[in-house]
């Protein structure tokens, strides 16, 4: 869907905190996560300890590239919020993602990959991912010969982390589930630069990591369209929509995907808050989640 330049762009883009009164207390999350699309397990172990093994199981696979790694946690402290023990850590390889995006670019959102790891108000301590059935299901993917053996490693590298079984969610979510898509009337180099120059021009907005899926599948000697994704976040919004629900964490921090495809056209994706809403069950956070939404799509009608 095409989006309309919000002249309130630099009021949007402030990014300001939500109030007191719309969120949960810290930790409320006290049971088995119900995600669609995530599939997760309750670790054997300490948060510590589980989030230890999985870091060095992506260190030790000399296949797999760590990309970031976030403290939720220690960022909110930043903004003087608190929240229970939650890290995600992105990583990927190349050879197994890039044909994802061969067939559709927009893949390309939902990666690098991800695992979560968060410990819960009881001390419970979780590890979830997002499933293949759910990619394939939001990118219509179908066939990709890769998602078997992502699928694999997801789930192994979790069971190792955590020393339990992987429960799988349901993952029957629509085409395109929650993603908008703008189109820009710039290069896609221009159009990627114009939203970096906006990211980092925003005091409120932290950058994580920017990823070039074109160069790392060249990298393997495999061929892609243009295709980048920037990885940024606001504490101060994304820390209350985690104390809502903590697997919130598995969609924060925010990215926007720009692309160019096989007709010459650049288009920028990212992910609707709603998407927050609906696969987390978040409440009483709509100031949060319009705010969120207005910025995103400031910056990325900012390319044209």
């Amino acid at each position: 869907m095409k989006l309309k330049f919000f002249t309130s762009i630099f009021l949007a883009l402030a990014f300001v905190a939500c109030d007191e009164d719309e969120t949960k207390e810290p930790g409320t999350m006290d049971t088995a996560p119900n995600v669609v699309g995530m599939n997760f397990l309750k670790s054997t172990q300490s948060f510590d300890e589980t989030y230890a093994v999985l870091k060095a199981s992506l260190e030790a696979n000399e296949n797999i590239k760590i990309v970031a790694e976030v403290d939720h946690s220690a960022n909110g402290a930043s903004a003087d919020l608190e929240l229970n023990p939650t890290k995600i850590i992105f990583f990927g390889n190349p050879n197994l993602g890039t044909p994802l995006m061969q067939v559709n670019q927009q893949a390309g959102l939902d990666l690098p990959q991800r695992i979560l790891v968060y410990q819960n108000e009881s001390e419970e301590v979780y590890v979830g991912y997002n499933s293949t059935v759910y990619l394939a299901n939001r990118h219509t993917l179908s066939d990709v010969p890769t998602l078997p053996t992502i699928a694999g490693a997801l789930k192994n590298l979790s069971e190792n982390a955590g020393m339990a079984e992987v429960t799988e969610q349901t993952s029957d979510v629509e085409a395109d589930y929650n993603v908008l898509t703008v189109a820009s009337t710039r290069t896609f180099d221009d159009t990627y630069n114009n939203i970096m120059s906006v990211i980092n021009g925003n005091p409120n907005l932290k950058l994580v990591a920017e990823l070039d899926h074109q160069t790392n599948a060249a990298n393997v000697d495999l061929e892609l369209l243009p295709t980048k994704v920037i990885i940024f976040g606001n504490p101060q919004l994304g820390t209350p929509l985690m104390q809502n629900s903590q697997t919130t964490a598995l969609d924060l921090p925010q990215k926007i995907l720009v692309y160019e495809n096989a007709a010459g056209e650049v288009n920028i994706a990212f992910n609707s808050p709603e998407l927050l809403r609906s696969r987390h069950g978040i409440t009483g956070s709509d100031a949060t989640l319009e705010t969120i939404l207005a910025a995103l799509q400031g910056i990325a009608t900012s390319s044209n």
